[in-house]
């Protein structure tokens, strides 16, 4: 049986000279596919498949070229290689690629090749951006920031972080004081902005959509239909959407937001990593926190995250644990943005050893070292569950993934194992790791926070209160 510690086993308005630059980019590309498919790995923690194509093949910027040099970037990936070719000409591209193939460099190169290229000419303002990002999570949102700052470091180029539970007023502050360029932002956060007239669209070149799949889940397309509505008209914009599936759902709202948009699908080569172990133990409701309690305390380990559906769930998990002496903190869609960050920053420096988290930090979360996933609710949809055990096994690291299976959610197995493409090894835990835990030996510390979002209206609004 292993135990949770046993580890052996990146990245409406536009000026005659604009617009004609867009029909022109609008030539037609040779070769010209209607679909490109290239396998690659979609697990974030396994390394991207590399192609032979180089960032140097490419005609982009010197000061581009120096920062992707710094950053290790020299080899594309598929989905770099792929949609390069294409963006770099101004066409629209709908993009199948999973966490971890490399697309948030590919849309950054495109949008930064673009602006130092077209550099405008007249009279400029604060507030109005000339590239607009949009992410589902405040998590992936600073995380494409992060990156974005890193590629744009030779440019000079400006970037925004617009994102629910950071203080309304400091943000505001910061899209006043110098004019931006690119603002990477959560649809609701940006919305405010937009509706208060403290952010103007019209004069966006590029949009991109990153992980529409997930904002369609978390209720965000009417937010982002309004948002679109205040961007230049699509014949006048270039427009990059990105997705880890492809649903009729999906590609009707790329073919309507998107002018004739060439559709790259980088498909997964293989959804499970050797450098993750699966194990499914067949428990009953009762028995998940004790099992839970004693994997934990079985051995030593620096960095585990529980995975749970719901916030009130992983709420009253962190607290249960804290209360019974385990270091632990709490990602869900309630806690603030500062909390978050402290959180993370402790869970990286190993000051925590165990996160309680939902799916919110299933997708754009990068921290090396994780060597142990649980998942004490297995998830709804197959897909969170790649994404989930995608956090352990990182950069050629070994790791555990441990599932509990009770008569809630073991139905959920057969499709997350048809997702997967092999049977989930199942057993029932040593009744020594069932016994109960000690009593609770610390005061309760994980409460209900007020949101920023419902004091300001914005962030996640609309979303699936389930995160």
């Amino acid at each position: 049986m292993p135990s949770i510690m046993d580890n052996e086993s990146l990245t409406e308005s536009m000026t005659a000279s604009q617009e004609q630059a867009r029909d022109k980019d609008h030539e037609p590309v040779s070769p010209s596919p209607a679909e490109i498919t290239e396998p690659v790995a979609e697990i974030a923690g396994t390394a991207p498949k590399r192609t032979d194509t180089r960032f140097h093949d490419f005609d982009l910027p010197a000061e581009l070229l120096r920062a992707t040099d710094e950053l290790g970037f020299e080899y594309c990936t598929p989905i770099q290689a792929q949609s390069l070719r294409i963006t770099l000409q101004g066409h629209d591209v709908t993009g199948k690629a999973q966490t971890g193939t490399g697309k948030t460099a590919a849309f950054l190169t495109t949008i930064i090749n673009d602006l130092m290229r077209n550099p405008v000419e007249e009279k400029r303002y604060v507030g109005e951006p000339r590239a607009l990002i949009i992410a589902p999570t405040r998590e992936l949102v600073m995380q494409i920031a992060k990156d974005a700052k890193g590629m744009c470091k030779y440019t000079g180029l400006k970037i925004t972080t617009l994102v629910g539970g950071i203080d309304y007023q400091k943000q505001l502050q910061q899209l006043d004081e110098e004019i931006t360029d690119i603002v990477v932002a959560t649809p609701g956060r940006l919305l405010d902005f937009a509706s208060n007239r403290q952010i103007w669209l019209g004069m966006v070149e590029l949009l991109v959509i990153d992980e529409a799949d997930r904002m369609l889940d978390m209720g965000f397309i009417p937010q982002v239909r309004q948002i679109i509505a205040q961007t230049p008209r699509k014949e006048y914009r270039q427009t990059l959407l990105f997705s880890a599936t492809f649903t009729d759902d999906i590609l009707t709202l790329a073919d309507r937001w998107a002018l004739d948009p060439v559709r790259i699908e980088v498909a997964p080569e293989r959804v499970a990593t050797d450098n993750v172990r699966q194990v499914v133990y067949l428990v009953t409701t009762d028995q998940k926190y004790p099992l839970l309690y004693h994997l934990i305390q079985s051995e030593e380990g620096e960095r585990v995250i529980v995975f749970t559906n719901r916030r009130d769930q992983a709420r009253k998990l962190a607290d249960n644990l804290w209360r019974n002496g385990i270091s632990v903190g709490l990602l869900s869609g309630e806690i603030s943005q500062p909390r978050r960050v402290r959180t993370l920053e402790e869970f990286r420096t190993a000051e925590i050893q165990v996160l309680v988290a939902t799916d919110v930090a299933g997708r754009g979360l990068h921290i090396d070292d994780i060597s142990h996933v649980v998942n004490f609710t297995l998830p709804e949809e197959a897909d969170d569950y790649v994404h989930r055990i995608g956090r352990t096994g990182r950069a050629g690291a070994s790791g555990i993934s441990i599932s509990f299976a009770c008569e809630d959610d073991s139905f959920l197995l057969p499709g997350i194992e048809a997702k997967i493409g092999m049977k989930l090894p199942c057993e029932h835990p040593l009744p020594e790791m069932l016994v109960s835990p000690p009593p609770f030996s610390r005061e309760s510390k994980f409460k209900p926070e007020k949101s920023d979002d419902k004091r300001k209206g914005g962030g996640n609004r609309g979303g699936n209160r389930r995160r």
